[in-house]
């Protein structure tokens, strides 16, 4: 799948829904409701890895430091070892 932003940092892409993307990832965004409580449904869009986050683990990223923050984004730590 190939999708282009154009200057948007956000689209809504027909058939996956609202999307947020720059130069290095494209996920789509949406609500799941499906479980106990509602959660966000993330998709990466390259790998199509999917990740359900609910109300405490979405309070638990936003109370992260800027450190531990920097440490999750680094593609190296995780994402380029094959883990799949």
């Amino acid at each position: 799948m190939n999708i282009e932003f154009g200057d948007s940092g956000s689209v809504d892409v027909p058939g996956v829904g609202p999307v947020i993307g720059n130069e290095f990832a494209q996920v789509s965004v949406n609500f799941d409701t499906e479980g106990n409580s509602p959660r966000l449904r993330l998709e990466d869009l390259r790998s199509r890895r999917v990740r359900y986050l609910d109300a405490l683990e979405l309070e638990a990223i936003i109370w992260l430091s800027e450190d531990h923050l920097t440490k999750l984004l680094d593609p190296s730590a995780d994402r380029w070892r094959g883990n799949a």
